[in-house]
């Protein structure tokens, strides 16, 4: 290719211009806010997020050494016992491969940024697109105002392109720019959970040496006025600080009161409640409302324009209380390495691309809408067999409290290295129903 345009530098944007460096002249990033990011993007930046262990090894596969330049910058590696998972207050069995990293979505995009575009065949340019250009059946190019322009059309400048991927986020206005050019806009799903988090930054010192990460989730099923502890995390993160995220549904969102903030976190698990009791409250506490989950099917589609791609949140944004939405945009990054490589024209639909990237994205679906329907206020709609898939992974989460081979299979999932389908494996359900029997 000559040249490929990305629509968005957010975290998925950076990491496509990365893989497209590989395979075109020239790879053109557009960005309305320029080298420093957007908070207008991504409201949710200043929001404590995971990076699950997949897609901390899919960076390090992009990006070598960028694991170093973050903890020589001040972030933290847990592995083994120092990543801790609760289930309503009780303490699973550690699994001594589970890694985490523990660093700000902020510093860890600052890193991502400089290392993409110090990539010689990439630029950011400071605009915003407007919308696409066809040349029949393809995508040649986009539309786009520059950063300081106005929307007015007499504005509007075009730049060609061989491929446009499409990273503009949950807000991604694609579906009306291919409908008003002759296309269908893919089908959505939506699942409404109405999760509300908020996060608070604390001093850290030596109050837990031992600890990177701690996360706490109700029991299986169990109600957010029923359960044993707060759901919450706890994760090292550079600046000598704890990153603390409090998180509650429909009617039981946390706020900005700090008093009211702590009080839940003396109701979490241990070493949660450490911090509240011994360190101190750095700045103002965040928070952030989450309306639903939403999944962009493009394969349903009968056509699809070639010379176009779609990553990350403009293809699927889910319940972020499980933490997967980055390693999300680095398994697209490596969905489309891997259309790329197996010699697909950029001038055809890429179907191959968006097959790839739907396995993921529906495994991920899956984990998250299953626990969700578990939620009282969370109504659906319900995939086919839910009741017995909900009944069986109730029965493995109970067993992976107990048992260490059940929790090192169930973390597999959870950190996306396995497909949900682990879970179901007869042996695997074997093995929970004689420990919780024994139980």
């Amino acid at each position: 290719m000559r040249r490929a345009i990305v629509m968005g530098g957010s975290f998925a944007g950076l990491l496509a211009a990365r893989v497209l460096a590989d395979h075109a002249s020239e790879v053109v990033v557009l960005e309305p806010d320029g080298a420093n990011g957007s908070s207008h993007g991504a409201p949710h930046r200043h929001q404590l997020h995971a990076l699950l262990s997949m897609g901390h090894a899919q960076l390090d596969r992009w990006l070598p050494g960028l694991t170093e330049d973050l903890l020589a910058g001040g972030a933290r590696l847990g592995v083994g016992a120092e990543v801790s998972y609760y289930v309503d207050g009780v303490l699973k069995p550690c699994v001594p491969s589970n890694t985490m990293l523990g660093a700000t979505r902020l510093f860890l995009e600052e890193h991502v940024r400089r290392r993409v575009l110090a990539v010689p065949n990439i630029s950011l340019v400071r605009a915003q697109a407007r919308d696409l250009i066809f040349d029949g059946a393809k995508v040649c190019g986009i539309r786009f105002t520059s950063a300081c322009d106005t929307m007015t059309s007499d504005k509007l400048a075009e730049l060609d392109g061989d491929l446009v991927v499409d990273a503009m986020g949950r807000s991604s206005r694609l579906g009306s720019w291919l409908l008003r050019n002759g296309w269908d806009s893919a089908p959505m799903d939506r699942m409404r959970v109405d999760l509300g988090y908020a996060t608070a930054e604390f001093h850290r010192g030596n109050e837990l040496p031992g600890t990177v990460i701690a996360h706490a989730s109700p029991g299986p099923a169990s109600g957010y006025r029923q359960h044993l502890s707060e759901p919450g995390a706890l994760v090292a993160v550079e600046g000598n600080r704890w990153s603390v995220v409090m998180v509650g549904y429909n009617d039981y969102r946390p706020g900005r009161d700090p008093e009211a903030f702590l009080e839940r976190m003396r109701r979490c698990v241990a070493p949660i409640r450490e911090v509240a009791d011994q360190c101190k409250l750095d700045g103002d506490i965040r928070t952030f409302y989450f309306r639903e989950s939403q999944r962009r099917r493009f394969t349903r589609l009968k056509r699809f324009p070639g010379g176009l791609i779609v990553a990350g949140d403009a293809v699927a944004s889910v319940n972020p209380a499980y933490g997967q939405g980055l390693t999300l945009a680095t398994l697209a990054a490596s969905s489309l390495s891997a259309h790329l490589r197996s010699g697909a024209s950029p001038r055809e639909p890429a179907w191959d691309y968006f097959r790839r990237l739907g396995a993921v994205v529906d495994a991920a679906w899956n984990v998250s809408a299953t626990a969700d329907l578990a939620q009282p206020h969370v109504s659906g709609p319900y995939p086919p067999g839910y009741r017995l898939i909900r009944w069986a992974s109730d029965r493995v989460v109970e067993a992976s409290i107990i048992d260490p081979t059940v929790n090192k299979e169930f973390m597999a999932v959870v950190n996306m290295r396995k497909h949900p389908r682990a879970l179901t494996r007869p042996r695997l359900l074997l093995r929970s129903a004689r420990v919780l029997s024994r139980r």
